[in-house]
């Protein structure tokens, strides 16, 4: 299986498409084993996609893609911009807290990313913020989607590890608002060196604050609703996929009323096209993954890094290091569906709680997305900047250094990020 790997890494340097890349290299491995039936390349590939729990992934992209042309985005923004105007770089901090309040609504950190800047970049470059500063800014905030529910990572991780998902969502809260404010912090220090001055000179009266919560009720209660019905047992992890479509819908054609027919089928065609690429990773990465079970990978790994150290804090930084470089080179979702069974054993041997260990893994793949030389989400953003990714880059160092102490926090407080989820569904891994 190691040959597959190296095969699939060769690939990728080559610039060959992600799905077709597992897709060669899983190929590879069934040529290199002729002892295993060819027929389990096929179902395998089947299995992957028809998982019932997956079924929430490609519902939460429509929905996520309804609500932005319902008119709750826009809503959004506006009570960022409300909370934040007084605050140094005030457009660049409307991006971090809108991506806080976005994290129930897109899901994904590329597609929120992306977003911002569609909707923020022109705004901030109109303003004099360098094109650089706007993307890093957007895309590196894109990243507290990562553990803000519904985070399609985390349902990832939780399927393919076999880890409850309400749990995993309800843990994302509190390491998610710790990223808010340090990546608000680091915004401010970062305006304030380049000279970017606040929009208003003071904070926005209670009356207004107020106005605008409640012009965004219908947004801000969508993730609440979410745990709350999952943890009553109203509905399971996957149909509340189903519900937040049903939502969208109902916010947009009767609440705001600013859903019509033509937004409708754009929801439609982009989704669809979201969704083609997720599940062509998804089926080949099936194929992929039961090499690395058949060949014994994440046994053979639990015993070298048992050798190396018997400290679990040790052991996370070493598979914090191995997941950074991954997420330099391998999509957010490929990195969790092929290392999530291999290091689900590996952390609970050492009597880490895979929620816990789940938050902070989906936090540095996703942190892939904006990091050199293979971030999607930071050529997307630097593209649609229209700046390089090397001056993106040069601007995102004090957002890098606010994630990485989001994550020592998470790393040596693990009773900060289990609280709550076992305070609703009480203790047990």
């Amino acid at each position: 299986m190691l040959s597959a790997v190296g095969f699939f890494l060769i690939l990728l340097f080559l610039g060959m498409p992600v799905a077709f890349a597992i897709a060669v290299s899983g190929f590879s491995f069934f040529l290199m084993r002729p002892e295993i039936p060819w027929t389990i390349l096929v179902q395998k590939s089947l299995s992957t996609t028809q998982s019932f729990t997956m079924l929430a992934i490609p519902l939460f992209i429509f929905a996520g893609n309804l609500m932005n042309n319902t008119g709750i985005t826009s809503r959004l923004v506006k009570l960022a911009n409300v909370l934040t105007g007084h605050m140094y770089g005030s457009i660049g901090q409307v991006s971090v807290v809108l991506s806080t309040l976005m994290g129930g609504v897109s899901g994904s950190a590329v597609a929120d990313a992306a977003m911002e800047c569609r909707i923020l970049g022109p705004e901030m470059t109109k303003r004099g913020y360098a094109p650089g500063w706007a993307a890093a800014i957007n895309c590196l905030s894109g990243l507290i989607v990562a553990t803000i529910p519904p985070s399609m990572g985390l349902i990832l991780y939780g399927t393919v590890g076999e880890v409850s998902i309400g749990r995993l969502f309800v843990a994302g809260f509190l390491p998610g608002i710790i990223m808010c404010i340090f990546m608000m912090l680091a915004t401010s220090w970062s305006a304030r060196h380049y000279g970017y001055q606040p929009d208003h000179d003071k904070p926005s009266p209670p009356g207004v604050i107020i106005k605008s919560c409640f012009e965004s009720i219908w947004a801000l209660m969508f993730p609440i609703l979410l745990i709350v019905l999952i943890r009553f047992g109203v509905m399971t992890p996957s149909e509340s996929g189903a519900f937040a479509v049903f939502y969208a819908l109902f916010v947009g054609i009767f609440i705001y009323k600013e859903l019509n027919l033509e937004k409708f089928k754009k929801c439609i065609v982009d989704s669809v096209k979201d969704l083609s690429v997720i599940t062509m990773i998804l089926a080949f990465s099936g194929i992929f993954s039961y090499g690395v079970v058949f060949d014994q990978l994440p046994k053979t790994l639990t015993t070298l890094l048992v050798g190396l150290t018997s400290n679990k804090y040790v052991l996370l930084l070493l598979i914090l290091i191995m997941l950074t470089v991954f997420g330099m080179f391998m999509e957010t979702t490929v990195i969790t569906l092929i290392v999530t069974p291999i290091l689900i054993p590996i952390i609970t041997q050492y009597g880490i709680d895979p929620v816990h260990f789940g938050i902070i893994m989906m936090t540095i793949v996703t942190m892939g997305c904006s990091t050199p030389p293979v971030g999607v989400a930071l050529y997307t953003c630097s593209n649609i900047m229209d700046c390089s990714v090397q001056e993106t880059t040069k601007y995102s160092l004090p957002l890098f250094i606010a994630i990485l102490a989001t994550l020592a926090i998470c790393v040596f407080f693990p009773d900060l990020v289990l609280f709550l989820p076992n305070m609703i569904y009480g203790t047990g891994m």
